[in-house]
């Protein structure tokens, strides 16, 4: 399992994933989910990756192949001239290594299954997300949904839903995104640090902040440490219920 977030702002995008995968409780390993392609002044693309670790693998390498080999570049996401047709792209490549992967044909339950966030800008056009399901078929982040989650989702889905602001900066969301994934991490073993961070400023094709955060880092423990005396602090000074 995994946790990965993909946000719209009035500012740009940000994205934000764990590195767990695991096979059970003594199988435990580390894997990049979060990969950018870039063509700087034209584009700039950020995959989020969720489920079964070969297939997302395989889906990343196919769509590698065809931006390196001049014979396979048709079709490529450096080409492609929209984000629509790129989360097609994405969805097609997902379907098809699904299918090749599966015992007797496709199914909702198969073990090979995954979900991927896609999201970017491509010169003349506006930021967006898409969320790509194993089917192959996509939906896009609006102002009714403005962020997408996939993998391990209702533990930190509620912070999320009571404080975004599209006017947030993007130091305040990632704080926002810190707390949601701390209370999933708290909440299920089978997500866990370190994070992957991506921001990217509308109309700037270009990468903006990317890092990973450890268990070290001060910031995640400050904010960790902070948010459970503040729930504890915001319990105490409820009212009582009376009978």
């Amino acid at each position: 399992m995994t946790y990965c977030v993909g946000m719209k702002l009035n500012r740009g995008l940000v994205f934000m994933s764990d590195t767990r995968t695991n096979a059970g409780l003594d199988n435990i390993a580390s894997f990049k989910k979060m990969h950018t392609w870039e063509v700087p002044g034209d584009r700039v693309i950020t995959l989020l990756t969720a489920g079964n670790l070969a297939t997302t693998q395989a889906v990343i390498s196919l769509l590698d192949e065809r931006r390196k080999a001049p014979e396979d570049r048709n079709p490529s996401v450096l080409e492609a001239p929209s984000m629509f047709q790129i989360a097609g792209i994405v969805g097609e490549v997902l379907k098809d290594t699904i299918l090749a992967n599966a015992n007797v044909g496709q199914k909702s339950d198969s073990s090979f299954n995954a979900t991927l966030i896609v999201g970017g800008q491509i010169k003349g056009m506006p930021p967006r997300i898409f969320m790509v399901y194993p089917e192959g078929n996509f939906v896009e982040a609006s102002e009714d949904t403005p962020f997408f989650q996939i993998g391990e989702t209702k533990y930190g889905k509620p912070i999320l839903v009571r404080a975004y602001d599209p006017d947030m900066g993007f130091e305040e969301v990632i704080k926002l995104l810190l707390v949601s994934y701390d209370s999933t991490i708290k909440s299920n073993l089978s997500v866990g640090l370190p994070l992957d961070v991506m921001t990217y400023e509308t109309d700037s094709f270009v990468i903006g902040h990317q890092i990973r955060i450890t268990e070290t880092n001060p910031h995640y423990k400050a904010i960790s440490d902070n948010w459970s005396d503040a729930l504890r602090e915001a319990f105490v000074s409820l009212p009582d219920f009376e009978f």
